[in-house]
Order: structure tokens, then sequence, then C-alpha cells
């Protein structure tokens, strides 16, 4: 990720393509010339609203394409958010409103400031030499958002609460060597020191744990090279940000908060998906001990995972024949920042799509599958997580999280770790936590008028169940807004249905959505932190479509007090029976650390499909053609 002064000649293809980097500067320009704007407010993020789905609906290359921004500003003295409207084309501002109690963001650029100015703080640099700490340019200091809580000399402000590590001996792993009971809470807009809360010093563990490939003292030899070969070229073709391939047809999008975003998905030409994204997600830890009841992180709404995109290494993040976007957003002065190789494109085998042999004429047709990735990576202090979207040869959409990096350490008397952790190396621990992810979900199964149906498995009743055998499922469809739980004791799973479409068989056109990886919160949700978080309390929230409403936890996360988002969308109580409507999953990861986590974690995965059900009349992959892989041979290389 680097900052740019000049932009470059990107060709403007479709209207839900992202800003490009001349519009991201012709935005700034408008909003800096205008009469209406403040002085000396600052952006948080520049990104394209969305045109209507009526106009994305009937646009043929060609057409001229209109444009426009949504942009956030802030002053940095003080809290409170002006949310702005650009017309790109008549060059004006369409609109402004000034949200007095909202925070933004905290960005990329205030990051390393918040470090800087808790290590210049007396209190601080005092705390530390409690620890045996004396040389500053050893502390790390980790800035994480703040919350909501009944502290005295909070309110009205825009906080960030921080942890601290230290580079013991030139470390370059300083999570091997957490600061325990030392947190700096740092006014962001008066650039202060408000507090120090210092709980009581711990042992700072002192063996290094490094997982660089310089620090390791022999590498493996016995692994030899697997390379990905497509001789002929790749299956998919990229048109701007069009995306084709086998039957799929997309848009790949981008933006600031939500980093990688599809839309306008098709099979076939058939509409399935109009929009999908991950929303938002909230890491909730599970230790009260000293400042970590803060530790309640929404790494989307509250730092914005698109400015921590990951550029991606061609041969390691991605293998194969690789295709790659970059992406474009705006720092806090309207300067551009350009992240090469934001999104990776490829395609993998994925094994056996379908295989049967018939005994009788001993015969066997076997076809492969494959899929196409859509990926990129982000770093949000600590860890490091993939989204990663797949889309099938057989109309299957799947989505799926990697989690890795390291986890976030805490420290204790070696041997004595509270039970809200588990220690990974002497004196280092890693503390209970969960990872909820919220799928936005825009169908649009053959069309915007769809439903929601409720599929549940259930035992017959005794009395017409002599053999004991009989099961069946029955279907309950959700007519008003509303938020499930999964129940796997009836393999229950939710079906879109279009009722004004029907298939061979004369049933409603239909995709399912399969809840792979539903975990429950812990966390009280009377609590100010359960509060916030409300939209982990459902595995799914069916809501009737409005523009406006993108979020789960609310426009504007950072100090929110759990008011707007999703709980406050579906309490309108409206009609989801064949209309407009968006599914919002929440799906996720329950970790309880292991000493195979440290130093650094391997990855770990969640995530969902989507699959046909009833979309097709048959198999759609009936005419693959057989094929026969030559370049696969004998490991033996005798035979």
């Amino acid at each position: 990720m680097k900052a740019h002064n000049s932009v470059q000649n990107i060709k403007l293809t479709h209207p839900l393509q992202p800003l490009t980097p001349y519009e991201i500067e012709k935005v700034v320009q408008i909003v800096k010339t205008s009469k209406c704007v403040p002085d000396g407010l600052v952006f948080e993020i520049i990104e394209l609203k969305e045109p209507p789905k009526s106009v994305v609906r009937i646009f043929s290359h060609g057409d001229k394409i209109k444009r426009e921004a949504r942009v956030n500003m802030f002053p940095q003295d003080d809290i409170g958010v002006y949310q702005i409207i650009v017309n790109l084309d008549k060059e004006e501002i369409m609109s402004l409103e000034h949200n007095s109690s909202a925070r933004p963001m905290i960005q990329l650029e205030q990051f390393m400031k918040i470090e800087e100015t808790v290590k210049s703080s007396p209190e601080f640099i005092q705390a530390c030499k409690k620890r045996g700490i004396t040389d500053m340019d050893e502390v790390c200091v980790d800035p994480w958002s703040a919350g909501v809580f009944e502290v005295e000399g909070e309110g009205g402000r825009h906080l960030s609460h921080t942890f601290s590590w230290q580079k013991v001996n030139g470390a370059e792993n300083y999570y091997a060597h957490p600061i325990e009971g030392l947190n700096a809470v740092v006014d962001i807009n008066s650039w202060e020191v408000i507090r120090v809360d210092d709980y009581g010093a711990v042992p700072i563990p002192q063996k290094k744990f490094e997982y660089t490939a310089a620090s390791q003292k022999t590498t493996r030899e016995d692994l030899l090279p697997i390379n990905i070969e497509q001789p002929e070229g790749v299956s998919f073709e990229l048109n701007g940000h069009e995306l084709s391939w086998h039957e799929w047809e997309l848009v790949v999008g981008f933006n600031a908060r939500e980093s990688l975003t599809l839309h306008n998905i098709k099979y076939a030409g058939r509409p399935v998906l109009y929009r999908a994204s991950v929303a938002e997600m909230v890491v909730p830890y599970g230790s009260p001990d000293g400042g970590h009841f803060r530790k309640n992180v929404f790494d989307i709404g509250e730092y914005g995972i698109g400015y921590l995109t990951n550029s991606l290494k061609l041969g390691c993040d991605c293998l194969g024949s690789i295709q790659y976007l970059d992406a474009w957003t705006g720092n806090m002065n309207g300067g551009l920042i350009h992240t090469e190789n934001a999104i990776c494109i490829h395609e993998e085998d994925n094994g056996i799509l379908w295989k049967h042999w018939d005994f009788r004429s001993d015969d066997a047709e076997v076809r492969r599958s494959r899929r196409l990735v859509i990926s990129s990576i982000v770093t949000v202090g600590n860890y490091e997580y993939g989204f990663y979207w797949y889309l099938y040869l057989d109309g299957v959409i799947e989505f799926e999280i990697k989690a890795t990096g390291s986890i976030n350490t805490t420290a204790c008397v070696p041997g004595e770790p509270s039970k809200f952790g588990r220690e990974v190396a002497p004196g280092v621990v890693g503390q209970i936590h969960q990872h909820f992810f919220c799928a936005r979900l825009d169908m649009s199964i053959d069309g915007d008028e769809n439903s929601v149906v409720e599929s549940n498995t259930k035992a017959e009743d005794s009395l017409t169940n002599p053999y004991g055998n009989a099961f069946f499922e029955e279907e309950t469809l959700l007519s008003l807004e509303t938020g499930r739980i999964a129940n796997p004791s009836t393999q229950r799973y939710w079906k879109f249905i279009n009722p004004n479409k029907h298939n061979h068989v004369g049933k409603p056109t239909a995709y399912k959505l399969e809840p792979k990886s539903c975990i429950t919160p812990f966390i009280n949700p009377e609590s100010p932190s359960g509060k916030r978080s409300s939209f982990i309390n459902n595995h799914l929230w069916l809501s009737a479509y409005d523009p406006e409403e993108r979020f789960p936890a609310g426009n504007f996360v950072n100090h929110s007090e759990g008011c707007d988002g999703i709980s406050a969308y579906v309490a309108q109580e409206r009609s989801i029976d064949n209309t407009d409507l968006v599914a919002w999953h929440i799906f996720g990861l329950h970790h309880q650390p292991r000493t195979e986590d440290f130093p650094i974690q391997s990855c770990v995965t969640c995530g969902f499909s989507l699959m046909p059900a009833g979309f097709f009349d048959t198999n759609p992959c009936l005419d693959l053609p057989s094929s026969y892989n030559l370049a696969s041979c004998h490991a033996n290389s005798s035979k």
C-alpha cells in the first residue's frame, strides 16, 4: 500500500465499478472547493454511491455511466461526521448531513500517532520503568477501539484503548512479550493520554519465539515443488471489473470499509445474488481481567478493512495463473492510496465433481470439479483474515474465511494463567475469544421478487411410524422481517425462492443457505458490548431491501450504543414475502487458543454455502466433457 500523487488512466466500463483514482481526485476537489463544507475537515471514506438497481439492470455497454460518491468527513479536534453525496457528472454536492455525535473509523494515519502519543506520556513511561523497561523504542503499542463504558471522563470523546508489548533484545515477534496490566487511553481529537490504567506488573516473558524464515536455524528439504500450470491459459475473462467464467458473470467491487465485494452475480444469465459482502465482524474476548473487558472490536466498522488490505504476492498468496485487481482509496487529506494486487482471481481444481460406476456394464463416468476463486487478505493488528469467494461449475457459491497471523497475547506468572485463557508458552497467554462475521446477501433468485422458507427435518409421529424409520422435511414460509437461530437437531436451513418462477416439477426456483459455521455467543446481550453487537444473537436476519441499510451494527460503530443496525431494521416488521429482500448470515470461529497457535497461527476456517435447490431442472453439469489429465503420472517412475 502506498500513497500516490498522480492518477492512472483507468477506463470506466460498468456502473458498479469502484471509483477510479481520477474520480477520487475529482471528488476531493469538488468537496474541498465547496462553500457548503466547513473548513478544516478531513476524509474518513470516499466510495462509490452505488446506483439504483433499476439503472444497473438496464445498463448496456456504451451507455453513459452516471456516477455519484459517498464521502464522510470529520473535524480532527471534535466528534461528529459529515455525510456528503457528490454528483461527479454535475460536479456538485447533492446533500450534506451532519451527525454531531458520530465518531469516524480510526484512520491508518492515526494508528502510529496513537502509539507515539502513548510512548511520550510521562505516566506511561514511569509505568514501563516499574516493569524494567527504560528504552521506549522497545515498546509497541496497539490501538484498539474503546467501546462504550460508564468510565468517568470518557463520555463525549473519541478514544482509543491500547495494549502494549516489548521487543525483547530486538525480537521481531513482540507478541511473545506482552506488557500485562498496562493500558493507556488516548483522546484521538486532543491527542492527549487521558488516563493510564496500571493493574499491576506481571513478569514480561523473555524467551524469543520467532516465525520468520530468516530466524529459523534450518528449513525443511523434504518437500518437493508442486506447480500449478494451465498451458492453454485460463478459462475466465476479466474486462475492467466485469468477470465471466463458465456460466458465471459478475462485477468485482472494493471499498475502504468492506474491502472485497461482489455484485450482480448471474449463472447462465439468470440472477442469483445482487450484492454480496462481509459487512461487519466483531471479536469479543472472554477475559474480565484488567483492561481486557474492553476487547470487543468491530474490525470493519471501527477501522475499515479496505484500508488494511494486503498487496498480494505472485506465487505465494495465490498459486497458478493469476489475474489481480488493484484497489484505490483515499487518505485523510484526500490523497490517493494505491494497493497493488489487492484482489486475486484464479482457478483451482477441486477434485471429483461427480462419478458413477455401473457394476453391470463395468462402465464408469467421472467429471472433475473446478472453482473460480476471488480473494483478498487483510491484516488487522495481530490477525490476518483471508476472504475467499468460490464459484463452482454446478452453481454453488461458497464463502470461506481463513484466519491466521498472531493470536493476541497477554502475560501471566508462568504456570498460573486465569481460567479465561490458556498458556501457549511459559508466561504467555492466549485468551478465549470468538470471531463473528456477518455476510450481507442481497438475494436475487431469478429476479428481485423473492421469499424465504425455513426447512426443518422431523421424525414421523410414532403412531404413523410403525418401523421407526420415517422422517420428513417441513417447510415454513417466513413472511415478515425476523431473526432466526440455526438448529442442528432439525438440520435447519433456509431456502430463498422466487414464487413467480418454477422448475420442471412445478416448484419455485430456489437457492438454499447451508449454515456450516454457526457459533453461540457467550457475551451478555445486556452488557455494554453485548448491546453494541446485538446482530450476533441470531444466525440469520431477514430484512426488506433498503439501500441505506448497509451495516448490521449501524453506519457509525465507534462508541455506538447499539441503537442502530440490523435489530432496528427488522423491528419495522416489513413484509419479506415476494419482494426484494436481504439476508444477513452470522457465522464464525470459537477460539480457545492452543500451543500450536503460537508463535504464528495456522489457518482456521469458517464459512457458508449457497446451493441451488430447485434452481435447475437437472444437474447443470451433465454437459461437461470427460477428461484425462495428461500431466498426471505415477509417483513411482518405474511404472
